[in-house]
């Protein structure tokens, strides 16, 4: 449920579809478990997981989406020394060599032999639209990971006009400022972990951990032309993380006693609980954006 990354876009166009519209767009891509000749099969799933029964989880007019992939692990060595192995055979049996068309074939009849023995594995990411923002945020440090969700969410609903997260001056440029002041604004409490870049492309990288950034090790580093790309902060006492000079929020987590807010609740009702969780952490996590937009100086212009 705790989301862990942000990688955020934002919308071009306010998004105006309701829940039973989503819902009902996102069941006709389901998710289907791999069958024998499958290598991978991608589709929305239970947005609460296995206590849910809907494909969209909505509090608040906050969207919960949940994606779920399969994937046949089969090394390409093993489809390697197979196909060697047939090659090998065939060119001494017939005395000739064989061509590259024909050595795809057999890579293809191969691997169709090995897939339905082939392991596989699943995974799950998720992902949080937030109308009032006008942003969608991917539990994802992996952009591929975040697009790939991105595009069945629009084969979906047809249409889903969104940007990276983008701001009106480059974030290093804000970091490094930060760093020189020894001070952030509001509510966000910079911690002792930072990442330093050179200006030039041959320059190097610099890396600081359990360290205090305020110290004139650091601070040289500045001075000759290096510039703050990741920045570890606490977002009040709620949320701690790393942000980065590309827009992604990473390595969340929300405190013990931030998270423990519905105790009181139990856990006797797990659908309950998980739901109440879900509304906070949604909840929590708008004020985190608003607050990044805004110590950031505010996002990009764009067309719309």
């Amino acid at each position: 449920m705790w989301f862990k990354n942000l990688t955020v876009y934002r919308f071009n166009k306010p998004f105006s579809t309701d829940t039973e519209s989503l819902e009902k767009a996102l069941s006709d891509f389901t998710f289907s478990p791999c069958s024998s000749q499958d290598i991978s099969k991608f589709g929305f799933s239970n947005a609460l997981g296995k206590h849910g029964e809907t494909l969209v989880h909505t509090a608040n007019n906050r969207h919960l989406i949940c994606a779920t992939k399969e994937e046949k692990i089969l090394p390409a060595q093993v489809v390697k020394e197979a196909l060697e192995d047939k090659v090998a055979q065939i060119e001494q049996a017939e005395n000739r060599k064989l061509a590259k068309k024909e050595k795809d074939s057999l890579k293809d009849e191969i691997t169709t032999t090995l897939l339905p023995r082939a392991f596989s594995r699943r995974s799950q990411i998720k992902a949080l639209i937030l109308p009032e923002l006008e942003m969608i945020l991917v539990d994802s440090s992996s952009a591929t990971k975040s697009e790939e969700l991105l595009a069945l969410l629009r084969k979906a609903i047809g249409s889903l006009p969104v940007i990276p997260l983008s701001f009106a001056t480059p974030i290093e440029k804000q970091l490094t400022q930060w760093l020189l002041e020894g001070t952030t604004p509001a509510p966000f409490i910079m911690q002792d972990e930072a990442e330093l870049k050179s200006i030039n492309d041959e320059g190097g990288i610099v890396r600081f951990k359990q360290q205090d950034l305020s110290e004139e090790e650091v601070l040289a580093h500045i001075a000759n032309d290096k510039l703050v790309h990741k920045l570890a902060l606490h977002f009040g006492q709620s949320v701690a993380l790393l942000l980065q000079s590309d827009a992604t929020l990473k390595r969340l987590k929300f405190s013990e006693e931030f998270r423990a807010g519905n105790d009181d609740l139990g856990n006797e009702d797990p659908l309950a609980r998980i739901d109440a969780d879900f509304a906070l952490m949604a909840g929590e996590l708008v004020a985190l954006m608003q607050a990044t937009v805004e110590a950031l100086g505010g996002l990009e212009a764009t067309e719309k």
